[in-house]
């Protein structure tokens, strides 16, 4: 309740899935999916991504890619018939209620392109946190919210973007 307060969301977020782009030895560049469900890592849930369509080191077209594939899985399940779906949900099922994207304005933006691109602008709420100052970023927002460094929420962030940067 305290991160809906404080983010401003619309209901408060049971799923949580946090984003970040890295490199596995210099080379091989995948991007990471951790998961809360209701505060609590759900491993299971997890993915990584092995970026396909980016060239080089680019962390913006990275999270694109990773945003939109991720998504994209979504709304096929979402739109799927019944008949077609069967009794168990795919992987990809279930939308979450809050992205927490790890980066400033600059990933925030990609991820954003992301959402309008398939039409979820609105209905999934998303944020940045950089890493530096510990600053969350909205959409369309030029200033970043500072939270109490003692705040639960802010130490809830933290958790699930460590583990992000972890896995």
């Amino acid at each position: 309740t305290e991160l809906q307060d404080l983010l401003n969301l619309p209901e408060a977020p049971l799923r949580i899935e946090c984003y970040d782009m890295a490199h596995l030895q210099g080379t091989d560049y995948v991007g990471s999916m951790v998961v809360l469900e209701d505060g609590l890592p759900m491993k299971r849930e997890y993915r990584k991504f092995k970026i396909k369509d980016v060239p080089g080191n680019d962390d913006y077209a990275a999270m694109k890619e990773v945003l939109t594939r991720r998504l994209s899985a979504y709304i096929a399940e979402r739109d799927m018939p019944v008949e077609q779906r069967g009794e168990r949900p795919g992987k990809f099922a279930y939308p979450p209620q809050l992205i927490l994207v790890d980066g400033g304005k600059g990933q925030l933006g990609a991820a954003v392109e992301s959402l309008k691109k398939l039409g979820l602008m609105g209905q999934v709420a998303i944020i940045g946190i950089a890493k530096r100052l510990e600053e969350i970023y909205f959409p369309g927002d030029p200033l970043p919210l500072y939270l109490d460094k003692r705040s639960e929420t802010l130490s809830i962030i933290q958790q699930i973007r460590d583990e992000a940067h972890r896995f």
